[in-house]
């Protein structure tokens, strides 16, 4: 996210309401004006005038993401229509929307609004909407054309998420039919602060490009010559940076929640033990799923004689922007979702980094001054890593995306794709879709009444197949909470100054079953307390993410109405619920070996179940079903609940799975779903 974001939290002076009130929006136009985009606003505006496409790429600072929607509804581009802008993370949308209607002077939700997934802050007076990608792709599922659009502004698209590239080709079509059908344009402004540029104008029949400056100061990059492990060459080269280097906050770069929340700790614990006469450590963590409040923490400048060290995940990359950043700490690694469309494993793995994303991150150290950047890895490893992040679509499962193709009436084959997806991943999808009765058959792939249904909920496929499962198991209401919670972010907090407190409290929601009816259980709890905030606070609990859970199960609540489902509750019996689970599932099976590790059943991968779970240590259960499967030092099992081997043949008959006398692997080479063929 480009320019100003970080200044929002400074104060300003002034005598009364209105005269703080004037000062603040002078200041905010004062900022305007300083930035490099702002000197070419008019050339801009008459180039997105002319041409159908143009793509901006502009270095970070140069104020793109804040900016250009504001020249282009200034210009009148939009005529009586919206400007939609795109981002690939939700916590981008949020607060760059939240900026621009600081800027444009004007209430969140009026002219200036954001929609992300489970959350609408619009109204009939927005005219600049921030979404994520996939919120214009749903939208796009019930008008092809986006009439609702006469410009739309695809950011941070070098990020290259699948609701990017679909996105891309959506667009590329609606422009295309809107000219063929003598219809308002379509007006589509690309944006990207790296990207092989060449590459998409030539898919947007060679549109121009613009260059824009960035604010960027030199940053001075060393690597790492010495071997340790990152998080302890992070941890050693904050510590060197503050007892030798001048004032300036840190940011360090690491892969994910749980490994930032522990770096975190075990740097406030280092920073009591430092000499008294340097500055004290003010240590942060900055990740998605991160509180609100503790989001905006990350942004207030430090008190005097403080330093600021922040540790983030990659969305400190380019969707969001924080002051004072003089330092940057680059671990080289990433938490990529990867899918392997052969075993059919869906998996979050650590991976090295692209040399872009390592420009990226660099670059972080120039924003207010010179800096410096220090990578925890050799020149020789940088040298091997890929020069552009490979696209998401080439490495997940297409079963959503193809899915949605379907709804519109897209032929798959048929659909433009910027880069096309390896046909094995295509077959993947298709074998999953027929396996959870979503298309008709693998080679002419028509949508079932399930299908478009299943379309229906802004959820993969196979959550959608689980509530629309529940009405035969007599579990709606016990399966929209599980579905729910498993829709957001993490409900435990990860204290460990209270670590046996913290425990005490977790273990009374815990079940013998397992993670589920966990959740079942808290979510149950919350919803009958009358100071829920005080009682998630006693209960080491994300107050935040079960009111984000509550919403989103009353907007699946309200689907499931429109499709016409009995509303039905399986009470203090929660078998129906387990085997609802496996319907949508029953991909995700593992069996315990005599070395307590388990099978995973359809690639025949160890793993262990994740630390974080209620029932990990204790008796393990035979057979599971999970979520999802981490892979890190070692392959983890995310969500577990035991099921009985028994249920695999009366809930789902026609897969292949283990427990029953077919072998796993059919032999096509695809995993069991290519029966259905």
């Amino acid at each position: 996210m480009d320019s100003g974001l970080s200044s929002r939290n400074s104060t300003f002076s002034g005598g009364n309401q209105h005269s703080r009130s004037y000062g603040k929006q002078d200041t905010v136009k004062l900022q305007r004006n300083a930035l490099p985009i702002y000197s070419v606003r008019k050339s801009l505006m008459d180039l997105v005038r002319k041409s159908s496409t143009i793509i901006v790429l502009g270095e970070t600072g140069s104020g793109k993401t804040t900016q250009m929607p504001q020249f282009i509804y200034d210009a009148g581009l939009n005529g009586n229509k919206l400007i939609g802008i795109t981002q690939p993370r939700r916590v981008a949308a949020i607060t760059v929307a939240k900026w621009v209607a600081k800027e444009m002077g004007t209430n969140l939700g009026d002219l200036v609004g954001y929609a992300v997934r489970f959350e609408d802050v619009t109204s009939d007076n927005t005219h600049v909407k921030y979404m994520t990608d996939g919120i214009l792709c749903r939208e796009a599922l019930s008008d092809r054309l986006l009439r609702n659009y006469n410009v739309i502004v695809l950011d941070e698209v070098h990020e290259r998420t699948v609701a990017t590239d679909v996105l891309l080709g959506i667009v590329k079509k609606a422009q295309q039919l809107r000219a063929s059908q003598r219809l308002p344009p379509l007006k589509v402004v690309i944006m990207s602060a790296t990207m092989d540029c060449d590459h998409f104008a030539s898919y947007f029949s060679d549109c121009p490009i613009v260059y824009l400056q960035g604010r960027t100061y030199q940053v001075k990059v060393y690597q790492m010559v010495e071997k340790m492990h990152y998080i302890e060459a992070c941890l050693k080269t904050v510590i060197e940076i503050h007892q030798t280097h001048p004032l300036g906050d840190v940011l360090v770069f690491l892969t994910g929640q749980e490994e930032i929340d522990s770096t975190v700790n075990k740097m406030r614990r280092l920073a009591k033990n430092l000499p008294l006469d340097l500055p004290k450590l003010a240590v942060y963590p900055m990740y998605a799923a991160l509180p609100q409040n503790q989001q905006l923490d990350v942004f207030n400048p430090a008190q005097p004689n403080v330093r600021k060290v922040i540790f983030a995940t990659n969305i400190a990359e380019t969707s969001i922007t924080i002051d004072g950043i003089r330092y940057v700490i680059d671990c080289g690694r990433a938490k990529v979702r990867s899918y392997d469309p052969i075993t059919g494993l869906d998996m979050l793995k650590v991976s090295m980094i692209s040399q872009a994303q390592a420009h990226q991150r660099t670059g972080r150290a120039g924003r207010i001054s010179d800096g410096v950047c220090f990578r925890t890895y050799s020149k020789e490893v940088y040298e091997r890593m890929d020069k552009m992040t490979v696209p998401e679509i080439l490495r997940c499962n297409l079963a959503a995306t193809i899915l949605n193709l379907l709804v519109m009436g897209v032929n798959y084959k048929e659909f433009d794709f910027i880069d096309k997806p390896p046909e094995e991943a295509i077959i993947g999808a298709l074998l999953e879709l027929k396996a959870l009765n979503a298309i008709s058959s693998v080679e002419n792939p028509i949508l079932t009444p399930v299908g478009s249904k299943m379309a229906k909920f802004p959820l993969d496929p196979k959550y959608s197949k689980m509530l629309l499962s529940a009405p035969k198991y007599g579990c709606l209401e016990e399966m929209l909470t599980v579905v729910a919670m498993l829709s957001g972010e993490n409900i435990f907090t990860n204290s460990t100054q209270k670590r046996e407190e913290k425990l005490i409290a977790h273990s009374k929601f815990y079940d013998k079953s397992g993670d589920h009816i966990t959740l079942l259980n808290v979510y149950n709890e919350f919803k009958s307390k009358a100071k829920p905030r005080t009682w998630c606070y006693d209960n080491f609990l994300h107050e935040r993410n079960l009111s984000h859970a509550a919403s989103v199960r009353e907007q699946l609540s309200e689907i499931c109405k429109m499709l016409d489902m009995p509303s039905s509750t399986c009470g203090k019996d929660r078998t129906p619920v387990a085997k609802c689970m496996l319907t949508g599932l029953f991909a995700n099976i593992a069996t315990k070996q005599p070395d307590h590790l388990y099978l995973t059943a359809t690639n025949n991968l160890k793993a262990r179940i994740h630390p974080t779970s209620s029932i990990c240590g204790k008796l393990r259960p035979p057979v599971v079903i999970y979520t999802e499967l981490v892979a890190t030092s070692f392959n983890y099992l995310r969500h577990v609940t035991e099921i009985d081997p028994a249920w695999i043949d009366e809930v789902v008959p026609n897969v292949n799975l283990p427990g029953k006398a077919q072998p796993i692997h059919s032999d096509a080479g695809f995993r069991s779903f290519s029966s259905y063929k």
